[in-house]
């Protein structure tokens, strides 16, 4: 048996804040890394110490094993612990900390090697007893040869799933419905697993229509010791990424808990398993389920399992990696209630939940009963173009399901979320759908409820538009009138002679609305795009918040200023309005025809070359963020005029990526 003394985290953002909480709870000391672009984040103050890894993208840093073990040395960190995705999955690092002396929490090498390899994997499930799915492995350039590609889709069958071998998280997947994509679907697949995960290998296998995803939170011990600790539902997906999770299963009955229960722990007992891990399948409509794979690492969902049992996975995983047997908060888990995880992404959900970027201006989930925040960022952080641009997981629990998702709605509703356009709108709209809450999921969820019907409920309409944009000028003027060096004493607004009312111009996405307001001496008029707004008292203004009655409402008013952008919330709701300048730039104004990057990004690919004829929907410009591939194409037929960028370069949100014109402008 060893004792962990010092543990070095190989993993950034909220999983490295979520180990350093439970190892400071153990007394042992911690190691954080972190990248040129994770400098400045919370974990790394959260640590005892910290190791500077050169560099931004995760090959160059994160992924790095001579980097890593040799950070444990010059540490004296006895012990890894690896999180998830990067190099949790690693035999070959799991194998080099055991060559080191170095304690890796997590399963054998052996383990990992069996289920990284999916096909041996699946060997080892059937001979276990649980239903698989026929599938092929693409290791190399040699497997894509197009019309071995081909035929193997024809035998599996249509539709094919194209999956990354050594990753997860939705990084490295296709699907694919005609036999003539599959080809570029792996291709494509193969670039996104290596950049993600450092290896290209990928798998096909039969593609379930509209099924369920149960996985089974399983852990082991060196002494034989294999339970299970119940299911999780992550059914609710988007890009094959897990958006939802929650547990119980309201699919799962007593007698179909035990059956994947035992599936699970028979598999684990044939890996002889030690940690955490989970056996995850697909349950088709009719209740029936087939092995997926085995995730040899603690889950990004691993809260709702730890609420629903009142146990701490990670402590678990680090008592069983000191070699001692299971705990028995583990080995005999008691559960209770229901325990519902949504994952806040910092992304443009209308725009096809394209990841984006920028500054953090403000960042406060709600503190209410039964809610716990697991957080990567704060308010003033940066979310960067390089790693996956998951914020936060907010996760509710209560006695029941419908006290859970009521948790989790209001403490998403009530946060503070500024300068990063995020997915909380969508969550909200799922918490409170009707199917969602009758429990009627499946990976196709979002295929039969639009985005704009999920979030029809959050969504501002113009009063609450104009009413924001009139406390956003009220604010400002408050501060302005706060720090003015005349004639400080005055009351806002005052006059000796009245004049004209003041105005300022905003812009709320592509509308744009003008406020005009004056101070008299027993009112306040006010007017939006010259309707007025009627019955103001203004109780309490300042810069930050206003208690302000509007039109017969009295409500309270927040308000957060970054330069032009005011970011307002209340009972209302959320509205983001940046201030109009008075004098534009006209150079500012973009080409007739271009075709702007939609997120900050490298450029991987250029399809087309200057003076190429092509039709709307062609491949222009392939970018990569994110560790995702995004392809900009075509809005009309026309003729590629330019291209200013080329292959590798960085370019921001906005940038011109080539220009097309359509003709017509010469004729």
């Amino acid at each position: 048996m060893s004792t962990i003394t010092k543990l070095l985290i190989a993993n950034r953002g909220e999983i490295a804040s979520r180990i350093i909480r439970t190892a400071r709870e153990m007394d042992i000391s911690t190691v954080a890394l972190y990248s040129d672009a994770d400098r400045h984040s919370p974990y790394v103050l959260e640590a005892d110490e910290s190791i500077h890894l050169p560099g931004t993208t995760p090959t160059d840093t994160y992924l790095r094993v001579d980097l890593v073990i040799a950070a444990a040395h010059r540490t004296g960190a006895n012990a890894i612990h690896p999180g998830y995705g990067f190099l949790s999955e690693n035999e070959d690092f799991a194998r080099r900390c055991k060559d080191e002396g170095i304690i890796f929490v997590g399963p054998s090498p052996e383990a990992i090697a069996a289920m990284g390899s999916k096909i041996e994997a699946k060997r080892i499930m059937a001979d276990a007893g649980v239903p698989v799915l026929p599938g092929m492995v693409i290791e190399n350039e040699s497997d894509e040869d197009p019309e071995r590609l081909r035929s193997a889709a024809d035998d599996i069958g249509l539709p094919v799933l194209v999956k990354a071998a050594f990753g997860g998280g939705g990084r490295g997947m296709r699907i694919v419905n005609d036999r003539d994509e599959i080809v570029e679907a792996v291709r494509s697949a193969r670039r996104e697993a290596q950049s993600a995960f450092g290896n290209g290998t990928v798998f096909l296998e039969k593609f379930v229509q509209s099924p369920r995803h149960i996985e089974v939170q399983i852990f082991g011990d060196s002494f034989g010791n294999v339970v299970h600790l119940g299911e999780r539902e992550c059914s609710i997906q988007r890009r094959y990424q897990k958006i939802v999770e929650e547990s119980p299963s309201t699919a799962v009955d007593r007698e179909l808990r035990e059956e994947l229960g035992a599936a699970a722990v028979s598999a684990g007992k044939a890996l002889n398993y030690e940690g955490a891990g989970t056996v995850e399948f697909v349950m088709a409509p009719d209740g029936a389920f087939y092995f997926l794979e085995v995730n040899t690492r603690l889950q990004v969902e691993h809260p709702v399992t730890e609420l629903v049992t009142g146990t701490d996975l990670v402590r678990g995983q680090l008592l069983v990696a000191a070699g001692q047997k299971l705990p028995p908060e583990i080995e005999s888990p008691e559960f209770n209630g229901h325990a519902v995880e949504v994952r806040l992404y910092a992304e443009d959900v209308p725009a096809g939940f394209v990841p984006v970027s920028g500054k953090l201006t403000t960042f406060e989930i709600a503190d209410l009963p039964g809610i716990r925040v697991d957080a990567g960022f704060a308010s003033g952080s940066t979310v960067s173009t390089f790693y996956d641009p998951m914020l936060a997981k907010v996760i509710g629990f209560g006695r029941t399901r419908e006290e859970a998702c009521d948790r989790v709605a209001r403490a998403l509703d009530e946060s503070l979320i500024h300068g990063v356009t995020t997915n909380r709108d969508l969550l909200i709209g799922i918490l409170r759908e009707p199917e969602f809450r009758n429990g009627q999921t499946d990976t196709g969820y979002l295929d039969r409820h639009s985005v704009a019907d999920l979030t029809a409920g959050c969504v501002t309409g113009d009063a609450t538009t104009a009413t924001h944009a009139l406390v956003a000028a009220l604010a400002a003027q408050t501060e302005r009138r706060a720090t003015t060096a005349t004639l400080p004493g005055l009351p806002s607004g005052f006059r000796t002679v009245r004049s004209a009312p003041q105005a300022v111009l905003f812009r709320n996405g592509d509308n744009e609305i003008e406020i005009a307001y004056e101070f008299l001496r027993d009112r306040i008029n006010a007017a939006a795009d010259g309707r007025d707004i009627e019955d103001i008292e203004l109780i309490e203004a300042s810069p930050t918040l206003v208690d302000a009655v509007i039109e017969g409402v009295r409500r309270r008013y927040s308000i957060v200023r970054d330069g032009a952008a005011h970011f307002v919330n209340s009972a209302l709701g959320a509205t983001e309005l940046h201030e109009v300048e008075r004098f534009p730039d006209p150079s500012d104004v973009q080409e007739s025809g271009s075709l702007l990057a939609p997120m900050p990004g490298s450029v991987v690919r250029i399809e087309v070359s200057e003076g190429d004829e092509i039709t709307a929907g062609a491949a222009v410009v392939v970018l990569e963020a994110m560790k995702m591939e995004h392809t900009v194409k075509a809005p009309i037929d026309g003729v590629v005029t330019k291209i200013p960028v080329t292959v590798g370069q960085q370019v921001d949100s906005g940038t011109v990526l080539a220009v097309v014109h359509d003709g017509q402008e010469d004729a």
